[in-house]
């Protein structure tokens, strides 16, 4: 047992069991104790009677349980890379990467955005996937196995195979997406001192997105929009605080929670009143942005935060169904100033469908003037490229060409410095391959293996693309037919493919 970590749930430390499963995150320890959604598996999992459930990230070194002991192996799978960390991990503990190089148990399997949203590329490596929410499809996974432990390894896929949400490739057919309703409130079970964000209570106030950005995954994969009822948030909260002064809200859009303002008045005046509160919230929309919510904010510590813009013209922001207008922009930026922020870090992306010169232009010209109506107010950007995402209306859309958007960067870097902004752009070749990822298919899989074996780096793509005779830029570069069939439409994921085709066509009518 680790002796930073503060259980928050009554765990049960003697099991009587054999039955023994492996939770993976693909990351250190610190970023393990970060991450709500692999905390609260573990949780729900670890408080069943009969099952043993040891958490392993990338830099564990010593495990309670021998591998041989371990009936299933499950890995949480966030970010396109991962699978790198993922082929390392098996491979330490003398787990055969291919699924069908495994003789008998453990079963591996991997749940999260990434394969939610596309398994493809990466189904020959996992016994099994979960699609969508896993909460209660977990607990059905873990009970199937446990019930027929003396079936094989084929007869217990063929079980799974069955179970809505549960993607198995031995097994293949439509898999609907699961989509659970919240009607309690996810929140950070184990509190470690040694966690990125230490000590830290996070707590889920909503789950999806209604404002559906053309581009976003994170939006798509998650409708509905969900919100956790106000009485469980309080509780909730009140709970966080008898063993920590730090909170953090988390949502894609918790400013479209019915009572957010709501929730950020009962910590204002809990502050007021003399307890120490630290409370961090993830990115606010602009047109959230008001008094009470920055007050908040300041009085509970926070000196900056990060406002999504996506674009810098109105154009370009209402193709991409973000409608947000200039004036909006610059009111959200004198409302943080004049309620004591002392600075804003604003997101924007490279590369959006229909992108010219004039749209980088009206970004600097944005980025000037809010500069010069706030001076002495801390300004600075982030940019990531446009990567087009499955399930989303832009899942047709290829990228730009490398070279042209490496000269968008430099262009944005060099005028954004002459104003004395701070600019940080993610690395446009690295998006082309998280690009070529994400709308890949099955005839990846053995290019991915040889990537891993080259060392992961970028030459190695190159090089694996180049053994295997991989076209990529036809993944990354093709403007697909709104007809053609994509390698993830087995899955059964709402609001469907009918909507996102038109979509689509009325993103780019406007």
């Amino acid at each position: 047992m680790n002796h930073s970590e503060k259980y928050l749930y009554c765990k049960i430390f003697d099991k009587n069991s054999d039955f023994v499963i492996w939770m993976a995150f693909p990351g250190i320890y610190s970023f393990s104790m970060s991450s709500l959604g692999f905390l609260w598996m573990y949780k729900t999992i670890d408080t069943l009677n009969g099952v043993n459930i040891e958490r392993i990230c990338s830099d564990t070194k010593t495990t309670r349980y021998r591998i041989s002991d371990v009936k299933i192996f499950g890995f949480s799978f966030s970010f396109d890379m991962d699978f790198l960390t993922i082929f390392a991990m098996l491979n330490k503990y003398g787990v055969p990467i291919k699924s069908r190089d495994r003789v008998g148990l453990p079963l591996v399997f991997a749940g999260g955005p990434v394969v939610s949203a596309n398994p493809e590329p990466y189904k020959e490596f996992f016994d099994f996937f979960i699609i969508g929410d896993g909460e209660d499809v977990n607990i059905k996974v873990i009970e199937i196995c446990k019930n027929n432990a003396a079936k094989g390894k084929d007869e217990l896929l063929k079980l799974l195979s069955n179970v809505e949400g549960v993607y198995v490739p031995h097994y293949p057919q439509r898999v609907k997406k699961l989509t659970k309703k919240l009607s309690e409130c996810i929140y950070t079970p184990i509190l470690s001192e040694n966690s990125f964000f230490k000590n830290t209570f996070i707590l889920e106030m909503s789950r999806g997105c209604a404002n559906r950005c053309g581009f976003c995954l994170a939006s798509y994969l998650n409708l509905p929009l969900r919100c956790v009822p106000y009485d469980e948030l309080i509780k909730t909260i009140d709970y966080g605080l008898k063993h920590t002064n730090k909170i953090a809200l988390l949502g894609a859009q918790i400013s479209a929670h019915p009572h957010f303002h709501d929730v950020c008045n009962y910590i204002y005046n809990k502050i007021k009143n003399g307890e120490n509160i630290e409370m961090s919230v993830s990115s606010l929309r602009v047109d959230a942005i008001t008094p009470d919510v920055v007050k908040t904010l300041v009085a509970s510590g926070q000196n900056n935060s990060t406002l999504a813009i996506e674009a810098g013209s109105e154009r370009l922001r209402r193709l991409i169904n973000k409608n947000l207008n200039e004036e909006q922009i610059c009111n959200a930026v004198k409302i943080c100033k004049e309620n004591g922020l002392k600075g804003l870090k604003f997101y924007g992306m490279l590369g959006l469908p229909t992108e010219n010169q004039d749209d980088l232009i009206a970004f600097v010209g944005l980025a000037k003037k809010i500069k010069k109506e706030n001076k002495g107010f801390d300004i600075s950007f982030g940019f990531s490229s446009f990567v087009p995402k499955p399930h989303t209306p832009f899942q047709w859309c290829g990228r730009e060409d490398t070279k042209l958007l490496e000269s968008k960067s430099n262009y944005l870097k060099k005028e954004l410095h002459k104003l004395g902004i701070q600019v940080h752009i993610s690395s446009i070749k690295w998006d082309y391959w998280q690009t070529v990822l994400s709308r890949g298919d099955a005839s990846l899989n053995d290019f991915l293996l040889e990537v891993y074996r080259n060392g992961g780096k970028l030459g190695s793509f190159k090089a694996a693309a180049s053994k295997y005779k991989l076209n990529t830029e036809y993944f990354a570069y093709e403007n697909y037919s709104l007809d053609k069939k994509l390698p993830w439409d087995f899955i059964d994921m709402s609001p469907g493919r009918k909507f996102l085709e038109e979509e689509n066509k009325r993103l780019f009518a406007t």
